[in-house]
């Protein structure tokens, strides 16, 4: 096991070059005991990975030695100070320094690591990104992007923002759009992504002002962002077929996003109450044994934990708090995946399209075209 910061360009054995992904080990509820786990996890299905770990060595140093195999992947990094999940982001901003999560984050902006992931307090993870790796030109405010369970043939679709901000203008929307396509043919596979714009009915008549501007953006955008916009949509298209990227505020996104997981833990737990209530429910339950693990599976929010911090110079993951080790494992999968892809890179050149469109075209009152 390394000790040590240090820039892996390539890879020692063929000089090619190597994923790197950075993991603060610090931040989760679980403690660094559930990321370790989740770590070595993720190093036994990604051979040619490998990891930079930070935080305490003391605690680190056993937890990694019971992991086989990890000894000649991961490089170790003390940071002696952990941010905890009551600090305040503008407190980490000015004195997160030394921290796990800090740490993690350096690693993405010196190059060492193409990616970074952490279960920390997600607004100082936010803070402490934006202040170490900045935005993006073009980009007024990052987005959380996460993936949402849905009826589209790849399983998946992605909602922004769901947490970053509160409150979003028309122009932050139609960049959120510009990002979300981005994460969707990165992420998801998809050439042409379909970007829904979230709003209390489909109507065009409906919603705040900034949505009505942020529609008539979207699409004069769209052909030059790489989507293609599909206009309203409502909270029952969050699951659907109808869009591949659903676009809203932060407030809006993560009542949402918490309402799903809650849902989705309620349908867990009535289903065990019902087929353990009694013998016969017992023996229908193992009867349908097969089908209740695939519902468990598609239904299950470890298999998509970790959201996407959008709109920076680096990729960051931010792994659910509470996340066992299974969700920790999702979330650094979903972190080699984006690194492999060029992510950032290719996000930039669509945002920049996008609002150089935007620009050219722009829109004056509500529904009107200057």
């Amino acid at each position: 096991m390394a000790s040590g910061l240090q820039h892996p360009a390539t890879d020692a054995q063929d000089g090619g070059a190597v994923t790197v992904i950075s993991v603060d080990a610090m931040g989760g509820d679980r403690g660094p005991a559930a990321v370790v786990a989740g770590l070595g996890l993720s190093a036994a299905k990604h051979a040619d990975v490998r990891f930079i770990l930070h935080g305490d060595r003391a605690i680190l140093t056993p937890l990694l030695a019971a992991q086989t195999g990890l000894a000649d992947r991961v490089t170790l990094v003390h940071a002696e100070r952990v941010v905890t999940m009551n600090d305040k982001p503008s407190q980490v901003m000015r004195h997160g320094d030394g921290t796990s999560m800090w740490s993690a984050i350096d690693a993405v902006k010196t190059g060492a690591a193409q990616a970074a992931v952490s279960c920390g307090n997600t607004g100082a993870l936010m803070a402490v990104s934006m202040v170490r790796l900045r935005k993006i030109p073009g980009v007024n405010r990052p987005a959380i992007a996460c993936l949402w369970p849905s009826r589209n043939p790849g399983g998946f679709n992605v909602m922004l923002d769901v947490g970053a901000g509160v409150e979003a203008e028309a122009e932050d929307l139609l960049q959120f759009a510009a990002m979300g396509a981005s994460y969707a043919r990165n992420g998801l596979a998809l050439a042409r992504p379909r970007v829904g714009l979230l709003n209390v009915g489909t109507e065009e008549h409906k919603g705040r002002a900034e949505l009505k501007v942020a529609h008539e953006r979207m699409e004069e955008a769209a052909e030059a962002g790489g989507f293609e916009f599909v206009g309203f949509v409502e909270g029952g298209d969050i699951p659907g077929n109808r869009v591949d990227v659903i676009v809203t505020d932060g407030f809006t996104g993560n009542i949402a996003l918490k309402t799903g997981e809650g849902t989705a833990k309620l349908i867990s737990d009535f289903l065990r109450e019902v087929f353990g209530s009694g013998l016969l429910s017992k023996l229908a339950a193992l009867l349908a044994l097969r089908s209740l693990k695939t519902l468990q599976r598609r239904i299950d929010p470890r298999r998509v934990n970790g959201g996407v911090f959008l709109g920076l110079n680096g990729t960051v993951v931010k792994s659910h708090g509470s996340a066992d080790e299974t969700g920790v494992a999702a979330a650094i999968g979903l972190a080699i995946q984006l690194a492999r892809s060029g992510f950032v890179d290719r996000l930039a050149a669509r945002v920049a399209s996008t609002v150089k469109k935007s620009a050219d075209d722009p829109v004056g009152e509500v529904g009107a075209k200057s």
